[in-house]
């Protein structure tokens, strides 16, 4: 009897399927928005009366009563502070062990394959650490602003509340997102490939507001932040953009920075390099040039063809990546889907994305999904009737500056292979005929 249960429904869905897709595009989206699509819906109602109640019972579908509304759940505080559902146990951050030597000094990636929106979750925000994460008792913790200043001053966490307070929404990357792939592909996951990416509404302080508090000397023109962690991460950062939308952040999400992300303050530099984001902020100097650190000479500079490096590139150039369908996320079936993905940029807004299902010989203008913000996540979406036959997935993104991501030839052209990174190339997802997704390279 359950045999026959599902060959109806499937026989329903099928045959609401086929009428469908005869209708023009607006009037199928209306069917499929009925109801009569799901799981057979009204068609199959006249066919339940012949199925007997045991089998129907035991199928937890409607019209059926499943167990869990038979029984009371848990009561209020079960759980003090909410935790995700059993049932998505699998949606986590995840590291790989042979990327570095130890976990002290090492990422996590944000599995984007599984988040819907925009906003990252604080339990799924990557993590990159230089030395592990402290354990800091915010009554104890001080930021100092100090050198080339009228007034230097030390700040608790009371006194850095009691300034305005702001709140805005940005993206941050670490520059290395993608940066095992310069050579060809290696990781056959979205996660791996692009997790080193988040978006959070961060809220604190504008720097601005404390600069001005302490009065820049004349011949301030640099800043240097310093975290607290066991690394002393430090990054020179130039006055200017100090000033323009810098804000030292003390929540995440409506809450308190979590442990891995900075608590209790760091720094939130909108669209550029995740390590200019100072975590565990506990020192500002001024200075009249840039400082020269590690961080800044022989990591996160680019190294070129001629043997030169680049340093201080550093805003994260516009990029998109298709999040479904991906290798983690394979197509089940033929017939109409949803491509979807996300595309950023660190000089503004996302102005376009254009799709590609033939290794970009043609393409189509996706649909943006508001809200559209600058230096924030952007979702994008495009109806994709699938076949059955191979295809090549492919989007590319346009910034309101009018860059254009370009593909994986013009930026080895541009900057060789010798990076690690700034990798922002056309990613090309390849759909194969039983609905697999694998990471492939484009010559």
């Amino acid at each position: 009897m359950l045999g026959k249960l599902r060959r109806l429904n499937q026989d329903a869905s099928k045959i609401a399927l086929e009428e469908s897709e005869r209708l023009p595009s607006e009037e199928r989206r209306r069917f499929l928005r009925s109801g009569l699509f799901t799981a057979g819906g009204a068609m199959v109602g006249g066919a339940l009366a012949g199925i007997a109640p045991k089998a129907l019972a035991s199928t937890q579908f409607p019209p059926e009563i499943p167990p869990w509304t038979r029984t009371l759940g848990p009561g209020v505080v079960t759980d003090p502070y909410g935790v995700p559902s059993p049932f998505e146990k699998d949606v986590i951050r995840r590291n790989v062990p042979w990327l570095t030597a130890d976990k002290v000094s090492s990422i996590s990636f944000t599995p984007l394959q599984h988040l819907k929106g925009i906003i990252t979750p604080n339990g799924l925000f990557f993590e990159r650490h230089h030395a592990g994460r402290p354990e800091i008792d915010p009554q104890q913790h001080r930021l100092m602003i100090h050198g080339l200043v009228d007034r230097p001053i030390i700040l608790s966490m009371e006194d850095l509340q009691r300034f305005p307070s702001v709140s805005q929404i940005n993206f941050i990357e670490c520059p290395a997102n993608g940066g095992m792939e310069w050579r060809g592909a290696q990781l056959n996951s979205l996660q791996f490939l692009h997790g080193m990416v988040s978006c959070a509404e961060w809220t604190g302080v504008r720097l601005s507001t404390l600069l001005q508090e302490v009065g820049i000397k004349p011949e301030g023109k640099w800043l240097l932040a310093e975290g607290a962690d066991g690394a002393a991460m430090t990054r020179s950062i130039p006055l200017e953009k100090a000033l323009d939308d810098v804000i030292v952040a003390y929540a995440q999400n409506g809450e308190a920075l979590r442990r891995e992300q900075g608590y209790p303050i760091r720094l939130v530099v909108p669209g550029w390099e995740g390590n200019t984001h100072v975590k565990w902020l506990r020192r500002l100097e001024v200075g009249d040039k840039p400082w020269m650190q590690r961080e800044e000479t022989s990591k996160y500079t680019d190294l070129m063809p001629d043997g030169t490096a680049h340093g201080f590139t550093w805003v994260m150039e516009a990029k998109s990546v298709i999040t479904s369908p991906c290798p983690e996320m394979p197509l089940k079936s033929k017939g109409v889907c949803q491509i979807e993905g996300l595309a950023w940029s660190g000089r503004g807004k996302v102005k376009a994305v254009d799709v590609s299902v033939d290794g970009g010989q043609n393409w189509q203008q996706a649909q943006l999904r508001e809200p559209v913000m600058s230096k924030s996540l952007t979702r994008f979406s495009l109806e994709w009737k699938w076949d059955g036959n191979p295809a090549l997935l492919q989007s590319r993104v346009i910034d309101e500056t009018g860059y254009v991501q370009p593909t994986l030839a013009q930026l080895k052209q541009a900057r060789g292979t010798n990076s690690i990174y700034h990798k922002n190339a056309i990613q090309t997802w390849k759909v194969n005929g039983d609905g697999s997704v694998v990471n492939v390279q484009l010559s």
